[in-house]
């Protein structure tokens, strides 16, 4: 990892050039309709509603009893997968806020210092939906909310196809969403982010969505606390030569198949591999029932390339992607933990697979994408935390001590009044007059 120069490669097979989004038609679009919000509340988040979902029920929110209904409408058996992943969820986020130690020290007598990890108060959850119900993402985000500690969880879903989308609002109460309202897109986070008649105003944003949920909390940023920005779901897959192109052809459509923009990447040392691989995919896909999205992925957003030379070179390869998702199918899959460092999450050897990642092994699933991953990492705990320090000094020699460095400190950068706080203590201690007192 440590050289610059950059391995050879062969391109077996390079994404279409990819339509470019049209991004300032969608801020301009999610800018209007936060302002529409913004000042007309409930009543502007109905028109949306009614427009971009056809959907305008007498309450957004579901109360207890028609929560409870819904509930029971969900089979036995996907309650109970739901409960389950939401224990492993649960687990790790609480070994996870775990590792998050409160301290105090003195640094020196009678000069303490301290730092606690405290949540934030009021959270919102955005769990996709509209075409397919992502019931994984309210565990992701509420769940792991509440392991934290924050109080108050509203969360947010939009309807499909005109109907309540009965495990998604099972999964948020199960994981112990505080209100839930059947709410898409912009609306759904504005409303969040602003608050409005029906909806609680909260203090930060988290959960995936589309180009306009992701354009919102952009725009919000700074209004509300965000989880981070996230974009199409990417998948990047580092195989040797002693990879099942079967398996690593399958693991590459099973996030193709997120949206039609959604890249797949094979990265190899096996020329043999990656024309077995560009192969395999071509016969599965006519199969797949969501090859509307998966097809169009493969085909404009979809990489193989061949690197000329060790599994390292593959790894520093991938590093320079950033992928949201890492998954390595390599005869010592756990070098690439101590080599690689740009991921949003890394999936180590054949018994391991990215879907595991998104639906049920108990890591957060909201990952950085778009190159995020050189400097964020995903949605954990520590995102619904906020990291506070706190002071005390009990000593009257180092408040006297403290008072005249601190008055030397603010004079270099001509902040008298700065200064003079730091002299009155000296001077209380030292029992000194102070030139500038007017008394």
């Amino acid at each position: 990892m440590s050289s610059s120069v950059p391995p050879e490669t062969t391109v077996v097979k390079k994404g279409a050039t990819a339509v470019v989004a049209q991004q300032r038609d969608v801020a301009d679009i999610v800018r209007g309709v936060i302002d529409d919000i913004r000042a007309n509340g409930d009543d502007a988040v109905r028109r949306y509603s009614t427009e971009f979902d056809n959907w305008s029920p007498e309450s957004f929110e579901l109360g207890p009893d028609r929560i409870r209904v819904v509930v029971d409408s969900v089979p036995t058996t996907v309650l109970d997968d739901i409960r389950t992943v939401q224990a492993n969820v649960r687990d790790f986020a609480q070994r996870q806020r775990d590792s998050l130690s409160d301290f105090e020290a003195e640094v020196r007598p009678g000069v303490f210092l301290g730092q606690r990890s405290l949540p934030v108060d009021r959270a919102g959850a955005y769990v996709p939906g509209g075409r397919y119900p992502l019931v994984a993402s309210a565990h992701m985000t509420v769940v792991t909310a509440k392991v934290a500690g924050v109080e108050h969880v509203t969360a947010c879903t939009p309807p499909i196809k005109g109907e309540l989308p009965a495990a998604t609002i099972a999964a948020m109460h199960l994981a112990g969403a505080d209100q839930i309202a059947v709410l898409g897109g912009v609306q759904a986070v504005a409303a969040m982010a602003v608050g409005t008649e029906s909806i609680d105003k909260v203090d930060m944003l988290a959960g995936p969505g589309n180009a306009f949920v992701a354009e919102a909390k952009r725009q919000l940023f700074g209004e509300v606390g965000i989880d981070l920005f996230a974009g199409p779901t990417e998948v990047l897959v580092v195989a040797d030569e002693f990879a099942d192109p079967f398996v690593v052809a399958v693991d590459l459509l099973s996030q193709a198949e997120h949206g039609p923009d959604s890249p797949a990447v094979l990265i190899t040392t096996s020329a043999g591999l990656a024309a077995e691989v560009v192969r395999l995919v071509e016969r599965i896909l006519p199969t797949m029932p969501t090859r509307d999205f998966a097809e169009p992925a493969w085909r404009d957003h979809g990489e193989v390339v061949v690197v000329h030379g060790s599994i390292e070179d593959a790894y520093r390869m991938a590093d320079t992607y950033a992928c949201e998702h890492v998954q390595i199918l390599t005869r010592e899959p756990r070098v690439a933990l101590a080599v690689m460092r740009n991921y949003g999450a890394l999936f180590l050897g054949e018994g391991t697979c990215v879907s595991y990642g998104d639906k049920v092994i108990g890591t957060n699933h909201t990952l950085p994408t778009r190159g995020a991953a050189r400097y964020t990492g995903g949605l954990w705990v520590g995102k619904y935390l906020k990291t506070v320090t706190y002071q005390e000094v009990t000593d009257p020699r180092a408040a006297a001590e403290l008072g005249e460095l601190c008055g030397r400190a603010s004079r270099v950068e001509t902040f008298e009044g700065h200064a003079r706080s730091g002299d009155v203590r000296a001077a209380k201690v030292l029992g000194r007059g102070l030139a500038w007192d007017p008394r």
